[in-house]
């Protein structure tokens, strides 16, 4: 009778580590290398530890990374250049998210300038001055500047002070709605007026 093979069992294969563990956090290293420099990164001897969750005061290395690792959250240096550096013991990868959703919010809340403009003739006809300032009443109303000028083409540049009594009567139309940021000026060929619209 034949003998059955000896099959030895395969040993099971180590589970790796969790991905929040300190030891893994370490061997990951910083998310953005430029950013901050976190736990075996940090070079310092001597560490200035601050925060809430910490007694704060000047702390070996090595203690510090064992307090870290004791919260279970990473030691992130924030001030490099100090002597020694200033550390903090906090979740890197969240750091990184508010400081992320800080920077968006900020961007968010600057306000993008809009400029239109309006042309107009040195001898513009009411129908057309009129269909021109219905357009940048919307345009104010919207939030953008409005810059109006006159172009003046070849021997018409002989009409200036008409084009300057077109642009400041166009800004008085528009009294309500913007208020005059540059009062009229003469570059070039162009005669202009710049209006920004009234805060609500």
């Amino acid at each position: 009778m034949a003998k059955k093979p000896f099959y030895r069992p395969r040993p099971a294969a180590p589970r790796p580590a969790s991905s929040n563990s300190p030891q893994t956090r370490r061997q990951q290293g910083p998310a953005s290398k430029e950013l901050h420099a976190i736990n075996d990164r940090i070079r310092a001897r001597e560490v200035r530890l601050v925060g809430d969750n910490v007694e704060q005061g000047i702390y070996s290395i090595q203690q510090a990374l064992q307090m870290a690792d004791e919260l279970e959250l990473d030691l992130v240096e924030i001030s490099p250049s100090a002597e020694p550096p200033v550390c903090k013991i906090l979740d890197y990868q969240k750091f990184l998210y508010q400081q992320k959703k800080h920077q968006k919010e900020q961007k968010a809340k600057a306000v993008k300038v809009v400029v239109k403009e309006i042309r107009f003739g040195p001898q513009t006809d009411d129908h057309d001055y009129n269909f021109k300032l219905k357009h940048a009443i919307g345009f104010l109303q919207e939030g953008a500047k409005v810059k109006a000028y006159v172009f003046f083409k070849g021997r018409s540049i002989l009409f200036k002070e008409q084009g300057e009594v077109l642009l400041l009567r166009f800004a008085n139309d528009l009294e309500e709605f913007g208020k005059v940021e540059q009062m009229p000026v003469l570059e070039g060929k162009r005669m202009i007026i710049m209006l920004s619209p009234k805060k609500k």
